[in-house]
């Protein structure tokens, strides 16, 4: 069995709430969230990180790239989709589902990069704080 790595850019509340999840699992999509989609590389998942959620209120101002792996049998049943150029791929997982992926999810989802944007402002727990800045790309 082969497992392979997949990324998911998040923003500060969802990162909470992966922390809360002792970074097993991600949390439940919002009611118009029909799809959950891990990229399938870290070059996608940083850009929509530096290029979204750094300038989205929703997403506290700041990005988090996401790392997590995964058997690629398991996620052999989701269609690869290109959304984009070529590194643009990702997969779509229908929310009602999300619950079987994070199951599948192996050992712990843990953060590669993060990038804050101007109006971030810390309301940092000392897990996120420990996240920053140990993983800040400056």
């Amino acid at each position: 069995m082969k497992n392979i790595t997949l990324y998911r850019p998040v923003g500060l509340k969802e990162l909470e709430l992966i922390i809360e999840n002792d970074f097993k699992a991600f949390p439940p999509r919002l009611d118009w969230q029909p799809i959950f989609y891990p990229v399938m590389n870290e070059d996608y998942a940083i850009e929509i990180a530096l290029k979204w959620n750094t300038i989205d209120e929703f997403s506290g101002y700041c990005g988090f790239v996401t790392a997590f792996v995964m058997s690629s049998d398991f996620i052999e049943k989701y269609e690869v989709q290109n959304v984009g150029n070529k590194i643009h791929n990702e997969l779509w997982v229908p929310s009602k589902e999300l619950e079987e992926f994070n199951k599948n999810i192996q050992d712990k989802i843990y953060v590669t990069k993060t990038f804050l944007g101007k109006q971030f402002v810390p309301k940092v727990t000392s897990v996120v704080d420990g996240i920053i800045k140990r993983t800040e790309i400056k």
